[in-house]
């Protein structure tokens, strides 16, 4: 894995055949019977639907609920409803784990959506290994996830067989992130903060990792207290060290300010940091001073797809009061491989949801096999539950419009490096 060339820029999304159609734009419409009465699955969703990181949050809920009402509505699996269930983790692992143990007890949950961060995943993917409920993550990047925890020394072992995830991970998105800076972004000294949880130090180590065998310089490294918006010590250290780039393993309530802060001390080292600061929520945070700065994101600009804008369509005809945000057409696809999985059980036990105790694991081995064209493109599944669509993109802030100041700047596929 550790093998790598540069980094090759792609066209498209998708490539090859495509087995099924789940976009939200289906035209092989079955009838109007909202699941046609019959038998009711419920699909479970785990976010931050209130507190700092509510915005990605509810983008993640509302998408999944919008997957829901898309299925129903085209009686997509016969004798099947869909519902779903949004359970609030304010980003906290232990509250993740109350409601993965809530989701398991329900005997209608078939498949849950979620969560937003790593370390939340960490503390449920054993309840729900236990119980063999399937679980796709839209947002989850941390390799260790599906790899265990020596993927990056040579042995990937795939701790959950219930665990997937359409997001790619940051053994890939920090090496895009350092390849694009260094030698497009002509940034050779770095000083390196992340807020010591499991998504933003693993981030933070592959971007390291690979910037300083680019040849860059690492200058500086500090952990900060995610709990607080003071960063000023570490504002003045970065001032101090003469950086020309600073990346940041963390999410935006903590980037935002820290951002600001550094600026206002004298630094003129644009931030960057992985998609746990891809939000309109940064630019707010970080104000006229975060103009300029990056951030790297799984997949392609959803709005420059084609097979994303009945999806947009949609989420807008819904009238959602919350933007789908970063991870809203992961959260779809999610949502629709958990239907597709479904839909293979059923039709495998003659157009009939099987009623037996195995039906979940029934639901986990479908699931394996999933593959269709989704929103964000291909989804499929590797052996480790990962990803097949590698696509990344970094962004910039081009101004202090919240709707409107994020611009990508490069999309591509991380091969690696030589």
């Amino acid at each position: 894995m550790r093998q790598r060339s540069l980094i090759a820029i792609t066209a498209a999304l998708t490539a090859g055949a495509l087995t099924l159609t789940a976009c939200g734009s289906r035209d092989d419409d079955k009838g109007d019977d909202a699941g046609g009465g019959g038998t009711t699955v419920v699909i479970g969703v785990d976010a931050p639907l209130t507190g700092d990181l509510s915005a990605l949050g509810l983008g993640i809920r509302n998408s999944v609920d919008l997957a829901a009402k898309q299925a129903n509505s085209k009686n997509y699996v016969d004798g099947v409803k869909f519902k779903v269930e949004p359970l609030d983790d304010q980003g906290q692992p232990s509250s993740g784990q109350t409601n993965a143990t809530k989701l398991v007890a329900d005997k209608d949950v078939l498949g849950a959506v979620g969560p937003l961060n790593s370390s939340v995943a960490e503390s449920m993917q054993k309840v729900f290994d236990d119980a063999k409920l399937v679980q796709v993550s839209p947002a989850n990047t941390n390799p260790a996830l599906t790899q265990g925890p020596d993927w990056n020394g040579g042995k990937k072992v795939r701790p959950y067989k219930s665990y997937f995830r359409t997001a790619t991970t940051d053994a890939i998105q920090g090496p895009f992130a350092a390849q694009y800076l260094y030698n497009k972004g002509k940034k050779k000294k770095v000083f390196v903060v992340d807020d010591k949880k499991t998504y933003g130090a693993g981030l933070a180590a592959t971007f390291k990792d690979e910037f300083t065998k680019l040849g860059g310089k690492v200058v500086g490294t500090e952990h900060i207290n995610p709990d607080t918006k003071d960063f000023g010590a570490v504002a003045t250290k970065i001032r101090n060290s003469d950086a020309d780039l600073v990346y940041y393993g963390g999410e935006y309530p903590q980037a935002g300010p820290l951002s600001k802060q550094m600026k206002q001390a004298g630094s003129k080292a644009p931030l960057v940091g992985g998609d746990g600061i891809y939000s309109a929520d940064f630019i707010k945070l970080a104000g006229k001073q975060g103009v300029g700065d990056y951030a790297t994101s799984v997949g392609q600009p959803v709005e420059q797809l084609p097979s994303a804008k009945e999806f947009i369509a949609n989420y807008k005809k819904a009238g959602y009061k919350e933007a789908y945000e970063a991870y809203g057409g992961y959260s779809y696809d999610s949502a629709w491989a958990i239907i597709e999985a479904v839909k293979k059980v059923v039709d495998d036990n003659d157009g009939k949801l099987p009623t037996g105790d195995d039906t979940r694991s029934k639901v986990i081995d479908a699931m394996k096999n999933v593959s269709f064209d989704g929103v964000t493109g291909k989804v499929a599944f590797d052996e480790y539950g990962d990803a097949t669509n590698k696509q990344l993109t970094v962004y910039q802030v081009k101004s202090t419009d919240p709707k409107a100041g994020w611009k990508a700047v490069e999309s591509g596929t991380y091969t690696g490096s030589n």
